[in-house]
């Protein structure tokens, strides 16, 4: 891992310690690296409802969002277990958003290895903003 990296697993695992997973047991936290230099990070927070939680990326994406970064130039993704903790389906559509398929996407269960990877091999033939006729 680059300093960047780890400087981004260190605040997704800082992060993680603070999510509220009661039900699953399984805590995520994601850190991204935004177009201002500043990394943004957010935790799973799930709910008794269990639709109305929040996924660890999209809160990461509320952080930056509110901090004022636009757009993702990496994001880290930790969570337990020696499996790599990847996001889900809804929230890779949710990155695209803010992302390109080129930006590097890192996943790590904290006991094993990390999966380097980027956001067009997780979401291949996917669907952005640039395919709606609207300014930006």
């Amino acid at each position: 891992m680059t300093a960047e990296d780890r400087t981004l697993f260190e605040a997704a695992e800082a992060v993680r310690a603070r999510a509220y997973a009661p039900y699953s047991g399984f805590s995520v936290g994601a850190a991204i690296l935004a177009d201002d230099g500043r990394v943004y990070a957010g935790c799973n927070v799930e709910n008794a409802a269990y639709p109305v939680g929040n996924c660890a990326e999209p809160s990461a994406i509320a952080a930056m969002l509110a901090g004022g970064g636009k757009r993702i130039e990496k994001i880290f993704v930790t969570g337990p277990g020696a499996m790599p903790v990847t996001p889900c389906g809804g929230c890779r559509q949710r990155i695209r958003e803010f992302a390109s398929d080129a930006t590097p996407v890192i996943c790590l269960g904290v006991e094993g290895e990390p999966l380097f990877t980027t956001l067009g091999a997780l979401l291949p033939h996917s669907f952005g903003p640039e395919f709606l006729d609207r300014p930006r």
